[in-house]
């Protein structure tokens, strides 16, 4: 089975995970906090999480955002 027929995201509006404008913008930060908070509780959040890291893929994914991810690749080189 795909980790995706699985997602706790499935049925939620996708525009809730890619939130427009500054990543600083307090409206960016409350919807990104929203799509992280449906992401809390996703039991292939992990899968959703690794699937991202190895893709340049925009939004929350995974439960973190592509500051987080671009973060968490440093790390791992």
């Amino acid at each position: 089975m795909n980790w995706r027929q699985s997602a706790r995201c499935r049925g939620t509006d996708p525009e809730l995970f890619f939130p427009i404008g500054s990543s600083t913008s307090f409206a960016t930060l409350v919807q990104s906090d929203e799509a992280k908070a449906v992401c809390g509780g996703c039991p292939v959040s992990r899968q959703c999480l690794e699937w991202a890291l190895d893709r340049p893929v925009e939004g929350v994914w995974g439960g973190t955002t592509e500051t987080e991810r671009r973060a968490m690749r440093r790390r791992r080189a």
